[in-house]
């Protein structure tokens, strides 16, 4: 593969999530070990799981509304499965939008929800 090939490679590896990284790594490391003279050569050692970017920092305006919350921490959290979490996160909003329950608590759980997904990801990678 030429040049542009490998820096279009680097491009769409950087666009993927940790887990799909360490898929793709998995996925070539394969390909390689069926190439000529993959008889001679020792299998490859598993990819390690790279390790969890920290959260960005995004702070919390004075004054939210609980949609701008989730898109926030969606944001601060890009390395998170936001499916893993759509259970709570819906559970959250309908408590806030049909039962009147008050933004800042909601969000404050919507914080901590994200919070222990994110220790539970660098707990597996660990």
């Amino acid at each position: 593969m030429g040049d542009g090939g490998e820096a279009r490679l680097l491009s769409l590896f950087r666009t993927l999530s940790a887990g799909d990284q360490s898929t793709l790594l998995d996925f070539a490391a394969f390909l390689a070990s069926r190439g000529s003279g993959a008889a001679a050569q020792p299998p490859a050692a598993p990819a390690r799981p790279a390790p969890v970017p920290e959260p960005e920092a995004i702070p919390r305006p004075a004054e939210e509304k609980v949609v701008a919350a989730i898109k926030r921490l969606s944001r601060t959290y890009p390395m998170l499965d936001k499916n893993a979490m759509l259970g709570a996160t819906s559970d959250l909003m309908m408590q806030h939008v049909l039962q009147g329950r008050d933004a800042k608590e909601v969000i404050d759980e919507l914080e901590q929800v994200f919070r222990d997904e994110y220790d539970k990801l660098v707990q597996e990678r660990g």
